[in-house]
């Protein structure tokens, strides 16, 4: 996980921009993750830990009425948060994950299940749905790490990833 935040954090900060994230399922893990490299400070600007869903809305914005239709694990909620941590922070890039971690299905969405959004100031937020195997922890982690590849893929879009 170290390289995969390592990687992220340089193609943000080769990009020129800053990062801001967004975590419900993770709660906190890639800031974690994130924080743990030397030299962070430079790039990551904070993060929002929305694991209720009046935190989607009332701290990044998520519109109220997209998570009673929806639900809180759904790709419009991931872009929203992402989005709304971007602003929030005054970032270049943010990064937002959504899902299930477990032991039960949620909003008719199955346990794994998970979205993660990358908002890019100027450009359209990408998401990116993974169905994920295994246990409450192997998701959350799994999740971490697939969101940072995002955002890496996002922030160096011509690298060979």
């Amino acid at each position: 996980m170290r390289a995969a935040a390592e990687a992220a954090l340089a193609a943000v900060g080769a990009a020129g921009g800053t990062l801001a994230t967004a975590e419900s399922l993770t709660g906190g893990l890639i800031g974690a993750c994130v924080t743990a490299v030397p030299g962070a400070s430079a790039v990551y600007r904070g993060g929002v830990v929305s694991y209720a869903t009046g935190a989607k809305s009332g701290l990044l914005g998520v519109p109220a009425d997209l998570l009673a239709r929806e639900g809180a694990v759904h790709p419009d909620v991931a872009a929203a948060m992402a989005e709304g941590a971007r602003s929030a922070l005054a970032a270049g890039f943010g990064l937002a994950v959504t899902g299930v971690a477990g032991p039960e299905p949620q909003d008719g969405n199955p346990v794994g299940r998970v979205y993660a959004a990358v908002a890019v100031r100027g450009a359209a937020t990408r998401v990116e749905c993974f169905d994920l195997d295994g246990g409450r922890d192997a998701v959350r982690r799994a999740t971490a790490l697939l969101a940072l590849r995002a955002l890496t893929r996002a922030a160096a879009p011509d690298r060979p990833q």
